[in-house]
C-alpha cells in the first residue's frame, strides 16, 4: 500500500513556496491595481515566499496537512481600505482575490489528474505523483473555503460586510471581531461523531467540488 508521507512533505513544501504565497500576492496585486500601494511599500507585491512566510501560520499548515486536513497561513498583507477605489467592494474584491487564487491554483493541479483519470493512464503514472496532485487540489480548496468563511480576520468577513447594508455592517463588525477567534475555535473543535463543523462542511462542500474538478 502507497505510503502517503512522502506526498504530504512534497505538498508542504509546494504551498509554502507556491500556495501562500501566491494567495497572498493576489491580496497585493489586487490592492495595488485598485489604489493602495501599502502592500508594495511593504515589499509584499512579490512572489517570494520568505516575503509572505509566517512562522505561526506555516507550523500551522505542517500539522495539519500531516494530521489529513491542511488549513494554514502566510503573513497577512497590509491593505489601507481608504486608499482602494471603490469604497467597500474595492475592499471585498482584495480580500477575496487571495481565496479565488485558491481556486485557479486547485483547477490547474486537477487538470493533469483529470486528464490522467479519462484517459486510462493512472497506471502508467507515478503514484506518488497522483498523490501530490491530488493532495494539492484538496488542500487548495480547503484554503479557499477556511478563507471565505464570513468571521474575522478571515477574508470572507470582508466580502459578507460589503454584501450588507452599511448600517448591518457597522452593527456587526465589531460584535465579529471582537469575538471571531472563539467562534472559529468552536467551528474547529470537534462535537461529535461527525467531528467538528469545520469538517462537516469540508466534506460538504470541499470533496464534491474536488470530484468535479478532477473528474470523478
Amino acid at each position: 500500500m502507497f505510503d502517503i508521507w512522502p506526498a504530504q512533505i512534497i505538498v508542504i513544501a509546494i504551498l509554502l513556496l507556491v500556495a501562500l504565497p501566491v494567495h497572498e500576492f493576489s491580496h497585493a496585486l489586487a490592492a495595488y491595481r485598485l489604489g493602495d500601494y501599502t502592500a508594495k511599500g511593504f515589499g509584499r507585491l512579490t512572489l517570494n515566499p520568505v516575503a509572505h512566510f509566517d512562522p505561526i501560520g506555516g507550523f500551522f499548515l505542517i500539522f495539519t496537512v500531516l494530521a489529513g486536513t491542511g488549513f494554514g497561513w502566510a503573513k497577512p498583507t497590509p491593505v489601507n481600505p481608504s486608499n482602494l477605489r471603490g469604497g467597500r467592494n474595492a475592499d471585498a474584491i482584495v480580500a477575496f482575490a487571495g481565496p479565488a487564487s485558491n481556486l485557479v491554483l486547485a483547477a490547474a493541479a486537477a487538470l493533469p489528474l483529470r486528464y490522467v483519470i479519462a484517459s486510462g493512464m493512472a497506471a502508467d503514472v507515478p503514484i506518488l505523483v497522483l498523490e501530490v496532485l491530488d493532495l494539492f487540489v484538496l488542500i487548495n480548496l480547503s484554503l479557499m473555503l477556511f478563507n471565505l468563511i464570513p468571521i474575522p480576520p478571515l477574508d470572507g468577513s470582508k466580502v459578507m460586510f460589503a454584501l450588507l447594508d452599511p448600517r448591518t455592517a457597522w452593527q456587526l463588525r465589531p460584535v465579529l471581531e471582537q469575538y471571531g477567534i472563539f467562534i472559529l475555535l468552536i467551528l474547529i473543535f470537534p462535537i461529535g461523531p461527525g467531528g467538528s463543523i469545520l469538517g462537516q462542511l469540508f466534506r460538504a462542500v470541499v470533496l464534491p467540488l474536488h470530484n468535479l474538478l478532477i473528474g470523478i
